[in-house]
């Protein structure tokens, strides 16, 4: 019969390499628990069966739930592929008009966040070919303001 301490150790192998194909961190602390118990009954070859899925248990749980508390998001959401601010303050020109009651178009010279061209909001009526500043982003629309 197979050795405790290959179980474990193997079992500890898989979970880390789901881990690595996964990348969800979560799996992480299970594969460990697995490779730590694999140690413990390499030194204490006695240890009963019913034992060793408690051990297993307790630090699986207790390490996930000890990474859980401690981890802190550096941000609270995702940025990716959303504007970061550095649109704020660009000038382009309006190429469809636009007011308070209807959405239009702004171009610029330089693509800005990938594409010379963008929905325009704004609080005031500015009509085609005039310059407009970028004051805000709102959802996939930049509100502008006549300049």
């Amino acid at each position: 019969m197979i050795d405790a301490m290959w179980m474990w150790g193997v079992l500890g192998l898989v979970l880390l390499a789901i881990e690595m194909g996964t990348g969800t961190i979560y799996i992480l602390w299970f594969g460990i628990s697995a490779l730590c118990l694999s140690i413990a009954t390499w030194v204490f070859t006695t240890i009963p069966v019913a034992i060793q899925f408690a051990i297993f248990a307790a630090l699986s749980i207790g390490s996930l739930a000890i990474w859980k508390f401690n981890y802190k998001k550096t941000e609270t959401h995702s940025r990716v592929g959303q504007a970061q601010g550095e649109e704020i303050g660009r000038v382009g020109t309006v190429i469809e008009a636009c007011s308070p009651s209807q959405n239009g178009k702004i171009q610029f010279t330089q693509g800005l966040m990938g594409s010379r061209e963008w929905p325009a909001i704004a609080s005031e009526t500015i009509l085609e070919d005039a310059q407009a500043r970028v004051v805000a982003v709102e959802g996939n629309a930049l509100r502008i303001q006549r300049i």
